[in-house]
């Protein structure tokens, strides 16, 4: 396993002034093996003119290299299921895009959503699920032969409130079906439809090239009266799961998923793959992220 960080640990830092290249040198100084980019704070693209960044694009890539700090994947939010076909077919190529800047980073691994995006609980059904198949899987096929292309394989991961579950992962990667696809298997995020973590794990990670390892504290709403932030889980703040529990993001190991038998799933599987922490909590984060990477390199050896 080569255990590293997603750079969204250090947001928080980069929405305050921590550039590209001194996020990368934190990365490095403090060991990691790999990176995994997300675009937030690192604008590899411009979506205003549909246009690769490719000053910043070179750059982050020549430093990675020149600090040996492997870009382990390239993570964007996608949603492939807007009722408007106009939408859906730019996002398609709002997509590709990222996909191209992905191939000129070097890298061979991209993860895209399918669904990340705000809708009321309410719609979120099995039924509306089955409905929404069938987009999901055209517009995955399509982005994963783009990408195929270009030596890049894409990933799809457990991510918010529609596209979550180990069962619902599962079943879209079996209709997408496409030889090389995988899971950016997120331990942490199953909470958010309130199935616990190893469990999950267990279903899913055959099928994993890539884990994010992070925690949550998991409360029910009564005992935390006025903190429900529905959608909302910036900074730290409580946000509530699809069957009612509030969650807030949390230092590896000090918080209430049960990481340790997570870590134990993850190595009775024999997985080889990339490690990355995610830290979305309220402490500061270059110290939270620090913590976090120290906490799984113990959790990941000892369990």
């Amino acid at each position: 396993m080569k255990i590293g960080i997603s750079i969204y640990c250090l947001d928080n830092a980069m929405a305050q002034g921590m550039t590209p290249a001194q996020a990368i040198d934190w990365a490095a100084d403090h060991g990691c093996e790999h990176i995994e980019f997300v675009p937030f704070h690192l604008p590899l693209v411009d979506e205003k003119s549909m246009a690769l960044n490719t000053a910043l694009i070179d750059e982050v890539r020549e430093k990675c290299l020149s600090r040996g700090l492997e870009i382990s994947t390239y993570s964007v939010n996608a949603d492939l299921i807007n009722a408007d076909e106009s939408v859906r077919k730019h996002e398609i190529e709002r997509v590709k895009l990222h996909i191209d800047a992905a191939e000129r980073l070097g890298i061979h691994l991209m993860r895209h959503d399918i669904a990340s995006f705000r809708r009321p609980f309410d719609s979120n059904t099995p039924e509306n699920f089955e409905k929404e198949l069938p987009l999901m899987v055209v517009g995955s096929r399509e982005l994963y032969d783009y990408a195929s292309a270009k030596g890049i394989t894409t990933t799809l991961e457990n991510h918010g409130f529609f596209c979550n579950g180990s069962d619902r992962m599962v079943r879209l990667i079996k209709e997408i079906d496409r030889p090389e696809l995988s899971l950016t298997l997120d331990v942490g995020n199953f909470h958010c439809v309130d199935e616990f973590g190893y469990a999950a794990v267990k279903k899913c990670i055959k099928y994993a090239k890539v884990i994010h390892f992070k925690d949550f504290y998991i409360r029910q709403k009564w005992q935390l009266p006025n903190q429900n932030e529905m959608f909302n889980c910036d900074n730290g703040s409580w946000f509530e799961t699809l069957g009612g529990h509030l969650l807030r993001g949390s230092i590896v190991g000090q918080g209430d998923t049960d990481i340790w038998e997570v870590a134990r799933a993850i190595k009775a599987a024999n997985y080889d793959g990339y490690i990355s922490v995610e830290f979305e909590g309220m402490e500061p984060c270059e110290r939270a992220t620090d913590i976090s990477l120290s906490m799984t390199r113990a959790i990941l050896r000892q369990a």
